[in-house]
């Protein structure tokens, strides 16, 4: 799928199909994330891929945002460092993730932000990393329309040169 067209069509998904996500598709989606730019190239994040049943279970009981993780056959879970840039960087990497897997037919959608601190224990995180969101991945379990999404009008976020002057 071209770039701008997974853009475009990328949905939310929080309901996924009985069916695993495959090695190789999972190696992409958090090749993605690593291969994601940040400042300074510090790199700023650890990921930590979940494909255990029982432990996506138990992240979608501390997720008050997605209980759905336990249906998912894979959630990435997005690990940060305290540095003045390691939100935004590794936003830009969940980002890459979630835009890899709909190129490939799997759905996802960001959960949590902040309130995550009940993961530590069931992953064993370090003190010295925050959770940032869980990421679950799956195949949708009902049909998803591709790009019908509710957005304002181009002309009211976005501007050309200085803010109010029309960007068209």
């Amino acid at each position: 799928m071209e770039v701008f067209e997974a853009v475009r069509t990328i949905l939310a998904v929080r309901e996924y199909q009985d069916k695993p996500i495959p090695a190789d598709t999972m190696r992409r989606i958090v090749e993605a994330a690593h291969l994601s730019a940040s400042s300074m190239n510090r790199q700023p994040w650890h990921f930590i891929a979940v494909d255990d049943g029982e432990t996506l279970r138990q992240l979608g009981s501390v997720a008050q945002t997605g209980p759905y993780i336990a249906q998912a056959p894979f959630a990435v879970v997005v690990c940060i460092e305290d540095t003045r840039f390691s939100v935004s960087d590794a936003s830009r990497a969940a980002q890459s993730m979630m835009l890899t897997a709909w190129s490939e037919g799997s759905g996802s959608n960001w959960a949590g932000f902040g309130g995550l601190e009940g993961a530590k224990p069931i992953l064993g995180i370090p003190d010295g990393l925050d959770v940032l969101c869980i990421i679950p991945f799956g195949y949708p379990a009902r049909p998803v329309g591709q790009g019908k999404k509710e957005r304002k009008p181009l002309g009211e976020v976005v501007s050309r040169n200085r803010y109010g002057e029309p960007f068209a």
